[in-house]
């Protein structure tokens, strides 16, 4: 990647969903009241039939659907909808995300004047208000995992640093931030295309973390910006929460196997890989 001229296009969201629910239409009819947006692409992974039709039917920003591929995973979903993309700028949003009325704009706005290459989140929210845990975060180690998993980062930050920096003060402004949820990502599609996408290695869950480790390591610069909130329902999917831990679980010893073979040796990284099953089966106890 280089730091050449801020790309001049429009915004092409980028949306993979399966089996969200109705609240696609409300992430769907956000973008499309955002005059920003030049399109639409949303990659249906596998969804009830007539779910997607009406959730596109509102007036506003043109849809594109690619569907027949089946269910990919969301990192290969994000790079089909990113490959099919026409807009100079990638808004990659998760189908349960609702961005706040001019949102897409404003992130726009505010990346104006910023050097590339660039990759900026926003503010995460409940449906509550309040800031999710995702919403920003440190650089993930081995330590942090364990730090998190073991709650000792919530009990004492100042000791074990947390890796979820949600309960830290707020920035007024945009913020570099090493880390951002993959629920809302924005940057130009010429810097996603440069460091080869989403890993696809990763079917649900991490690769938002790894993207954006893969983006600083090739030099880009990672925001987060207080002023674009985007109110995220979270579980709206109906895969089973085990499978989702699962998958979850697969994708961290990749990160890690990944980032941290030199720095943490094969036999550290098997305990850690067995403690994050052991939390695993914890969190998964007596669910689907």
């Amino acid at each position: 990647m280089t730091g050449a001229d801020a790309p001049k296009g429009g915004v092409s969201a980028v949306v993979v969903s399966y089996h969200t629910g109705p609240v696609l239409a409300d992430c769907i009819a956000a973008l499309k009241r955002d005059g920003a947006v030049a399109e639409i692409v949303l990659v249906d992974n596998g969804n009830p039939a007539g779910a997607i039709e009406s959730a596109v039917k509102e007036a506003g920003a043109p849809v594109r659907i690619l569907s027949g591929h089946g269910n990919v995973g969301f990192a290969a979903g994000c790079n089909r909808g990113a490959a099919a993309a026409t807009g100079d700028y990638l808004l990659i949003l998760n189908p349960d995300a609702v961005i706040t009325p001019g949102g897409v704009t404003r992130l726009l706005a505010d990346c104006k004047n910023l050097e590339r290459p660039w990759l900026m989140g926003a503010l995460l929210v409940g449906p509550d208000g309040t800031e999710q845990q995702g919403s920003r975060r440190a650089e993930l180690t081995p330590w942090r995992a364990i730090f998190e998993a073991t709650y000792l980062a919530r009990v004492a930050p100042g000791v074990f640093p947390p890796f979820n920096l949600h309960r830290a003060p707020r920035p007024d402004v945009p913020d570099e931030t090493p880390t951002l949820s993959g629920a809302c990502l924005f940057l130009p599609a010429a810097d996603y295309r440069a460091i080869g996408g989403v890993d696809e290695g990763y079917f649900l869950h991490v690769e938002d973390i790894d993207f954006c480790k893969r983006f600083r390591d090739a030099g880009g610069r990672v925001w987060f910006n207080p002023a674009v909130a985007v109110t995220h329902v979270k579980s709206s999917s109906a895969a089973p929460r085990r499978d989702v831990e699962a998958h979850k679980t697969r994708g961290l010893i990749r990160y890690f196997n990944t980032h941290f073979e030199r720095s943490w040796p094969a036999p550290a990284r098997w305990v850690l890989a067995r403690l994050l099953w052991l939390s695993y089966a914890l969190k998964t106890a007596g669910r689907n």
